[in-house]
């Protein structure tokens, strides 16, 4: 089924992927003391901003959740929904294009 050859090249590939992920892991930077792992730039152009120039938010949240958990989980739900509607809407345009291909006798 496979020649010899191509297992050795998608071993080699394999490989070069994860050593190509470990390096980047022992490269990233440390976070300091007391700062998170992953702030992201929201928080931190919001933090320069209120500090630097005093400025004050436009609204706040209309909902906030209680911790990241139920946070994440409500971002998955949406995740979810969002697929399932996509997917949805290329199988419909799927069956149309494969409905137009096919000749009138052959539908009955």
């Amino acid at each position: 089924m496979f020649e010899r050859k191509d297992w050795f090249i998608g071993l080699a590939l394999v490989a070069v992927i994860v050593a190509i992920f470990a390096f980047s892991l022992t490269m990233a930077p440390k976070p300091a003391e007391g700062e998170e792992a992953f702030g992201g730039s929201d928080a931190a152009v919001t933090a320069i901003l209120e500090e630097e120039h005093g400025a004050l938010p436009w609204f706040s949240p209309i909902f906030e959740p209680g911790s990241g958990e139920i946070e994440s989980g409500l971002f998955a739900v949406q995740a979810a929904l969002g697929a399932g509607i996509l997917g949805f809407a290329l199988g419909q345009l799927r069956g149309r294009a494969v409905a137009r291909r096919e000749p009138e006798s052959a539908r009955q």
